[in-house]
């Protein structure tokens, strides 16, 4: 885009930008983007997250961030791969091999809601804004999708043992969990019952799992 300040590579790959954080390789430079963009949305939303805005904050010039990472809707991606990867750790770690799989899997609800409700600004990226949902997901962002939606798949397992019917299992139960906790965490969940999320998602995973 003309009036942009471009950003320089040399010969090792590096970034160079006009601001002052100094060179940074490409890897390295789309975590700094990253990093400050899911700041951003986690302090004031998303409306404060433009390509002005998050380049004055780490201190280069938009074209860097253009030609690093890409679009807007790219930084986002950068952003939910993120959250992805700590929805997976945190997943993991509520997972027992000792436990019964339907106890996992109350497990992993409860992970669940609490992960959202931590974070809910950067966790209501992931569906609320989507980039082009007709095309596929770059392979980088499609590999942080499957780790956690793979984690649940695995728990389900000993339940469901036919491989079509448990992947429809798993969108069904993320697609109710992700209602749940957007009511929750938007307020609204009292309009239709008093009764706590927690309560709600155990329900729900419980009387799916039989």
């Amino acid at each position: 885009m003309a009036g942009r300040e471009s950003a320089a590579k040399d010969s090792t790959g590096k970034t160079r930008g006009s601001g002052p954080r100094g060179e940074h390789d490409r890897e390295s430079f789309i975590g700094l983007v990253a990093g400050t963009a899911e700041s951003l949305v986690r302090n004031e939303g998303f409306r404060a997250l433009g390509m002005r805005r998050l380049a004055a904050a780490i201190g280069y010039a938009p074209n860097s961030i253009y030609n690093a990472v890409g679009d807007l809707d790219q930084v986002v991606l950068r952003v939910n791969a993120r959250t992805l990867a700590r929805l997976h750790a945190t997943l993991a770690a509520k997972i027992d091999p000792t436990r019964a799989a339907r106890d996992n899997a109350l497990a992993l609800a409860d992970a669940y809601l609490v992960f959202v409700a931590a974070d809910p600004r950067v966790w209501s990226l992931l569906f609320e804004h989507l980039a082009a949902p007709d095309q596929p997901f770059p392979d980088w962002y499609a590999a942080a999708l499957a780790e956690p939606v793979g984690l649940v798949d695995t728990v389900l397992a000993p339940l469901i043992a036919e491989p079509d019917e448990r992947r429809r299992a798993v969108a069904a139960l993320w697609a109710a969990l992700h209602g749940l906790a957007s009511l929750s965490t938007s307020r609204k969940l009292a309009v239709l019952t008093p009764d706590p999320p927690r309560e709600l998602a155990r329900l729900l995973v419980g009387r799916f799992l039989g």
